[in-house]
């Protein structure tokens, strides 16, 4: 492709080489084309500065710039003798300040807005990187192809406004806010002849100001003074930004210079709040996705040791270095439930520190501070023992349960927006914490109930074994329908009772008691058993709830007559399964006749058996959490029950039932989806 313009400059590694290889390329491309796209012409002279101060900050040689325009495309190549390769030189770690902090820039913005680039490496020791912009169809005119020294450009003051202000859009929309006020600084910079530009921000988040752009350098003269005076300008943002456009300049006196130094601030204060909105977007919708993981974490679980123990993970290390959770004891003192740190290595320490068991415990200051909490429910406190840090309370309805204490991150102070988040971490805490802690006391007294519904000891008697077990279903908060019972009528008779109420909870509870304490007084008074359990149906029936109705297998079991070994067995059932006869000889089989179930009609059908236990004899009797455990669409089932109960047979009434136990428990690896209950009589002599 033909070469249409070609000039080249040759310069010093001097903050001022950057402006005048600007001028030459805004100059070549002006005289070229000036009714061209000027998205293209600044795009090109934004990447050419780039690249000519990447090559004055770490080549530290002379550079060439080289603009070649063809029909097609601007082509502009920076040559330096650097140490090495740029790239090696950018890939280096530096002190990052001023104009360094974003050094590296230059060549992710060639990446991405160029058409084309890449670098060369000369054998004569010249290190060059090249970018290429593709041009729109040509005009057809007249183009001079001769070469043109370089000059300085001489502004209009129209003209000047306009460089300052006139940034394309189609370049505008591709630049990061930074990015653009760097550019506007060196704009400015151009145009005053200045010696330094820039730009200071301080966005009230602890850290203090911060030179977000530097633009040159500041040449002291005698004695260290400035060359030149100081300018500065204050950028009209919004609360809480503040900031300040700062100009090293000869003719900084002159009214044209401070108009068009406020005419940059202006600009650039746009750009720095559109970059500091965007950065408060971003922590927002940040903040908003932590918090939502920060519930759901919370939320899995109603234990309260894992509930506490969630906290610090995820509070360590968004906001700070080490975090430690104190709840308050039944003493109203506290104590230390939950400790992380960043660094594993440190926690030894500080659980001595925090600990207030532990030798020496909490430092006053930080004691103070958290009884303060826990008696005012005040809001964060500082403190500066063991480290930096706030401190919270967790209140849930109206109640302080405890304290969250949090480290300050390893680099800076709490933010205001930090202590916000963790005020609202500690809410979400507070609450998880209190739901899991009345969980666990609902869930202590229900099984204290379920406890209660059971007998606290078995009878001891001479020659008559008794063994129960119970496994429940749930070890939570729902209370189980099946209960067992063992009742000493008198010396010789006891009365044995075990049963399921239909459904669980506080409800079934409660009729599970009646039963068993109506049951009691009614045996008690010396009624026959079948007469026994009518009364008892006629008490079921006057709550007139069909849904709480109860299966029965009641017995009085007696001392055979003088001279007779072994027991008697009087055995009723009211709709419950058939218990087991287990001879000594090594035959199990299922005995009594099916009746009516408590309280679900007001005429029941019963029928009384009797039955006879030698020595060795057992009697087991079980809920049908036993018969219908399931592995699959397979059940127990009684036929394996009596298969189980007969290859026992010969053994103690505690070791029967734990064979079946064991038999149950091994049928199937998934939980009990149904309570459990076995009583066996074994006649010992």
């Amino acid at each position: 492709m033909p070469v249409q313009l070609e000039r080249r400059i040759r310069l010093p590694p001097d903050a001022r080489s950057a402006g005048r290889a600007r001028r030459m390329v805004q100059g070549a491309l002006e005289e070229l084309d000036p009714d061209r796209e000027a998205d293209l012409a600044d795009t090109t002279i934004l990447l050419a500065s780039e690249l000519c101060e990447n090559a004055v900050l770490h080549a530290g040689t002379e550079f060439e710039v080289t603009v070649t325009i063809t029909e097609d495309e601007v082509t502009v190549a920076v040559a330096d003798r650097g140490a090495g390769p740029l790239e090696l030189h950018l890939a280096q770690p530096r002190q990052r300040y001023g104009r360094a902090a974003t050094h590296g820039r230059g060549l992710t913005l060639v990446q991405r807005l160029s058409t084309a680039w890449g670098t060369r490496h000369d054998n004569d020791g010249r290190h060059a990187v090249w970018f290429s912009m593709a041009r729109r169809p040509r005009v057809d005119r007249a183009v001079p192809l001769e070469p043109v020294a370089d000059t300085d450009r001489v502004f209009a003051a129209a003209e000047q406004a306009r460089w300052l202000l006139h940034v394309p859009p189609g370049l505008a929309d591709r630049l990061e806010p930074l990015e653009l006020v760097g550019e506007l600084s060196r704009r400015l910079r151009e145009l005053l002849g200045a010696d330094l530009v820039s730009v200071e921000v301080d966005e009230a988040d602890g850290t203090g100001p911060a030179e977000l752009v530097r633009d040159g350098d500041e040449r002291p003269g005698r004695a260290g003074a400035p060359a030149s005076p100081a300018m500065e300008v204050r950028l009209p943002m919004t609360a809480p930004l503040r900031g300040t456009l700062r100009v090293l300049a000869s003719d900084i006196g002159d009214e044209r210079t401070r108009d068009l130094v406020e005419l940059t601030a202006n600009r650039v204060a746009m750009a720095v709040e559109a970059r500091w909105l965007r950065a408060v977007d971003q922590r927002r919708r940040a903040w908003m996705t932590y918090l939502a993981e920060t519930s759901e974490l919370l939320g899995q679980s109603l234990d309260v040791e894992l509930a506490v123990a969630v906290v610090p993970q995820v509070v360590v290390p968004r906001l700070g270095r080490w975090c430690a959770v104190h709840l308050v004891d039944p003493t109203h003192q506290l104590r230390l439930a939950a400790l992380t740190h960043a660094d594993e290595d440190q926690l030894p320490e500080l659980r001595a520190v925090l600990d207030p068991a532990a030798s020496p415990g909490l430092p006053r200051e930080l004691a103070q501070r958290l009884a303060g909490l826990v008696r005012d429910g005040s809001a964060p406190v500082r403190f500066a023992a063991p480290t930096d840090g706030i401190a919270l309370a967790l209140r849930a309805r109206g109640t302080t349960i405890g304290t969250l204490i949090v480290g300050r991150p390893p680099d800076r102070p709490h933010t205001p927006e930090d202590i916000m988040m963790a005020g609202d971490v500690a809410r979400r805490a507070a609450l998880s914490i209190h739901n899991a802690q009345s969980t666990a006391a609902h869930v202590d007294v229900s099984q204290a109930l379920q406890q209660a519904l059971l007998p606290r000891a078995l009878p001891v008697v001479p020659g008559v074994e008794f063994a129960a077990e119970y496994l429940s279903a749930s070890s939570g908060s729902d209370v189980g329908g099946d209960f067992y019972d063992v009742l000493t009528v008198d010396p010789t008779h006891w009365h044995v009772a075990i049963g399921d109420v239909c459904g669980k909870g506080a409800r079934a509870a409660a009729r599970t008691g009646l039963v068993r304490d109506v049951l009691r007084v009614l045996v008690r008074d010396g009624r026959a058993l079948p007469r026994a359990v009518e009364l008892l149906n006629d008490v079921m029936m006057e709550a007139e709830d069909p849904l709480q109705f109860c299966t029965l297998a009641a017995a009085m079991v007696s001392r055979s007559r003088p001279g007779t070994a072994g027991l008697d067995v009087e055995l009723l059932l009211a709709g419950h399964v058939q218990p087991v006869l287990v001879r000594a000889d090594g035959t199990a089989s299922l005995v009594g006749r099916f009746g009516t179930a408590v309280g679900l009609v007001p005429r029941m059908r019963l029928e009384c058996t009797t039955h006879h236990l030698d020595r060795g004899d057992v009697f087991l009797a079980y809920t049908d959490g036993v018969t219908e455990r399931r592995r699959g669409r397979e059940q127990f089932g009684p036929d394996r029950l009596l298969e189980v109960a007969a290859k026992a047979a010969g053994r103690s009434a505690k070791q029967v039932v734990a064979a079946v136990r064991e038999a149950v428990e091994r049928f199937s690896a998934e939980p009990l989806d149904d309570d459990v209950a076995l009583l066996a009589i074994r006649a010992a002599r």
